[in-house]
């Protein structure tokens, strides 16, 4: 009888439990508590995003942009491409909203490189041109390879997490806005990542994964000395 009253007692323990699940889950993503939390990049207070401003202080040039109307210089670097970001540090009315978005720009046969947005999925659509869009999937997929050429008008998504890149295989300049879910997506560039860290990854560590030469590893960490 015993035995029988702690299994009893065991699974109405286990319902109870299951039934508070997902109020438990809900909990993790509260409803906005207000209209909007400006960012305060100047604040000193530590915590997952940023710190919001006083509402007096919030005024229109936070909730309204126009940093993505125009494109940069996609000259300014051996890629033949520009990003113009507009995440929360360049506006900062995004904060807490979990959105932002990029503009990119491409000369032809320019690429916006291999690269992985850590917390976001992106969303995109291109403005002019025609872009090869590649994905890669993880290592579960047999790394498999999505491409297609996107053309203006036309859009893509790339799930969170994902290496992917953009190629501009037209003949004129191509112009991508993305948006992601997230306001700070984060960006990691693998050519980057794997030879312009700071410090720098140990030659060896890179030969023995790469399974080339120490002299082509030297001769691509020589390529990106100076970042980007």
């Amino acid at each position: 009888m015993e035995n029988c009253f702690k299994t009893i007692a065991g699974f109405v323990i286990v319902v109870l439990l299951l039934q508070q699940a997902p109020v438990l889950i809900r909990a993790t993503d509260a409803d906005p508590l207000q209209d909007f939390c400006v960012a305060d990049l100047d604040s000193e207070v530590t915590v997952n995003g940023h710190a919001c401003k006083p509402a007096s202080a919030a005024g229109d040039e936070f909730l309204f942009s126009s940093k993505i109307a125009t494109g940069g210089d996609v000259n300014a670097n051996p890629n033949g491409s520009n990003v113009t970001e507009l995440d929360v540090a360049e506006w900062p009315g995004v904060n807490t909203l979990g959105v932002s978005m990029n503009r990119v720009d491409f000369a032809p046969g320019g690429t916006n490189p291999p690269h992985v947005h850590p917390r976001a999925t992106e969303v995109g659509i291109v403005l002019r041109g025609e872009l090869l869009v590649g994905i890669i999937g993880t290592l579960d997929t047999g790394n498999r390879y999505y491409s297609k050429v996107v053309r203006a008008g036309e859009t893509f998504v790339i799930p969170r997490g994902l290496m992917h890149f953009q190629f501009n295989v037209g003949k004129t300049d191509a112009t991508m806005v993305v948006s992601f879910n997230s306001q700070n997506p984060g960006i990691i560039f693998v050519p980057l990542t794997l030879f312009g860290s700071n410090p720098p990854i140990p030659t060896p560590v890179l030969v023995k994964a790469l399974r080339v030469d120490a002299s082509v590893v030297e001769l691509l960490k020589s390529k990106f000395t100076g970042g980007y």
